[in-house]
C-alpha cells in the first residue's frame, strides 16, 4: 500500500523541479566556488537530479563535527557571553543628493569593547588546549534523508577527501548509491562503523 504523504511529496518535487529549473554544471548543481582545486573540504553542499527529483546534499566531515564540539565546550567552559551593545550601535554616513535630501550609503560599526576582546580570547586559549589534549567524542558516519516540497535533502557525515569538482562529483556517486539503496554506510566505510 502506497503512503499518501510520500505520494503527494513525489509529485510536489517534480512540479517545483519542472516549474524552478537548476543552471547545473554537467548535472551538478555547485553553489561554491573552489579558488584553490588541491585544498581539501571538510564540508560542502552539492545538488543533482535523481528520477526528476532535486537531490541536496550537505556533507560534512566527521573532523569539521569533531572541532565544533571542541569550539561548542570551550564557549561552555568559558562562561556567559559578556554584555556588550557597542558593536550594534551603528553610525550612519549620509552622502547628499541634493540640496535638502541625503541618502545612508555605508554604516560603521563600533570596534568591541575591551571585555568581549578578553572573552573571546579566552574562548581561543581554550580551544586550542581542548585540540592539544583531545577529547571524548566520538563521530561516526551517519546519513539523514528528510523529504521536502521542493526535493530529497540529505545530511551526510562520512570521511571522505572532497577536493574540487572531481571530489564533489564521487560525493554524488557515493549520496546516489546510498538513496538507492544500493550499498549502506557499514559497506561503503567499513573499519569506521564499528
Amino acid at each position: 500500500m502506497k503512503n499518501p504523504r510520500y505520494e503527494r511529496f513525489r509529485i510536489l518535487m517534480r512540479q517545483f523541479h519542472r516549474n524552478h529549473p537548476w543552471r547545473l554544471t554537467n548535472g551538478l548543481f555547485i553553489p561554491h566556488a573552489y579558488p584553490d582545486p588541491n585544498e581539501y573540504s571538510l564540508w560542502d553542499d552539492v545538488g543533482f537530479i535523481l528520477n526528476g527529483r532535486r537531490v541536496m546534499v550537505w556533507w560534512v566531515h566527521p573532523r569539521a563535527k569533531y572541532l565544533d564540539e571542541i569550539a561548542r565546550r570551550a564557549y561552555e567552559e568559558a562562561g556567559t557571553m559578556p554584555e556588550d551593545t557597542a558593536p550594534w550601535n551603528d553610525e550612519k554616513r549620509c552622502k547628499r543628493v541634493g540640496r535638502s535630501r541625503k541618502r545612508v550609503v555605508t554604516y560603521r560599526t563600533q570596534c568591541w569593547s575591551e571585555q568581549m576582546k578578553a572573552y573571546f580570547e579566552q574562548v581561543d586559549v581554550i580551544e586550542e588546549r581542548l585540540s592539544r589534549e583531545g577529547i571524548d567524542y566520538e563521530v561516526r558516519p551517519s546519513m539523514v534523508v528528510r523529504r521536502y516540497q521542493w526535493g530529497i535533502g540529505v545530511e551526510l557525515c562520512v570521511p571522505m577527501k572532497v577536493r574540487g569538482v572531481e571530489g564533489v562529483r564521487a560525493l554524488v556517486d557515493l549520496v546516489g548509491l546510498l538513496i538507492r539503496r544500493r550499498i549502506t554506510l557499514e559497506v561503503a566505510f567499513p573499519a569506521i562503523s564499528h
